[in-house]
């Protein structure tokens, strides 16, 4: 029954993550406008992300507009396009997977079957969690790099907005519960490794009538 518990524990820590990628992926702010000299009267701020970007005005009205050409864009944002969207359809996949074989269905019979399946599931959440983190550095690198270069300008430079923030804890639940619905699934497969069987010993009696003192020994 503890097992059992940290398999569902696991596959919920994995839907988590699995639906904070889908908000990371779809949230505009992955990059947003730095404002360093404090004399700077801020009437705009600009928010951009994979499929748009957004202007927030001082008066609290934005506009949202989407990129017009896909192959125009930078490769971080294609990248993170193709991967945000990818995870987001293995984490379906991995879902299913695991629910197949999670110890509270019946879909198939208990056995190392049933303990490989959600294994294979909690592996394909794990390498989701890798999958988003390579996008979410990416674009952190290169703010940060943009950040600090002095042939930036003030007006260019920008900051790390939300949704790398959403994307890294979703990696983290990702990797985390993956890897406990994993261990847990091993731990089961070992259980279930070495069946422990029981025969009684047949006992005969001989000619005389009486059981054979060997039976006792």
């Amino acid at each position: 029954m503890a097992s059992a518990a940290l398999e569902i524990l696991g596959l919920g820590l994995c839907v988590l993550g699995w639906v904070g990628v889908i908000l990371s992926c779809g949230l505009p702010m992955w990059q947003v406008s730095a404002f360093i000299d404090s004399h700077i009267v801020v009437a705009q701020t600009t928010w951009e992300g994979l499929w748009m970007n957004c202007v927030v005005q001082s008066t609290g009205q934005m506009q949202c507009k989407v990129y017009d050409s896909i192959l125009a864009l930078s490769p971080e944002v294609q990248a993170g396009r193709a991967l945000t969207v990818l995870v987001a359809l293995l984490g379906l996949v991995a879902l299913m997977v695991t629910v197949v074989g999670a110890q509270c269905t019946t879909c198939v019979r208990a056995g190392k079957v049933k303990s490989w399946i959600v294994i294979a599931g909690g592996t394909i959440y794990i390498v989701c969690g890798i999958l988003v983190l390579i996008p979410v550095c990416w674009f952190a690198n290169i703010i940060i790099s943009g950040f600090y270069d002095p042939n930036v300008p003030s007006s260019k430079k920008r900051e790390m907005g939300a949704a790398l923030y959403i994307g890294w804890a979703a990696t983290a639940l990702l990797i985390f519960g993956g890897s406990l619905i994993c261990c847990c699934s091993c731990s089961r497969g070992e259980e279930n490794a070495f069946p422990v069987k029981y025969s009684a010993s047949s006992r005969r009696p001989t000619s005389n009538g009486e059981y054979d003192k060997k039976n006792y020994v």
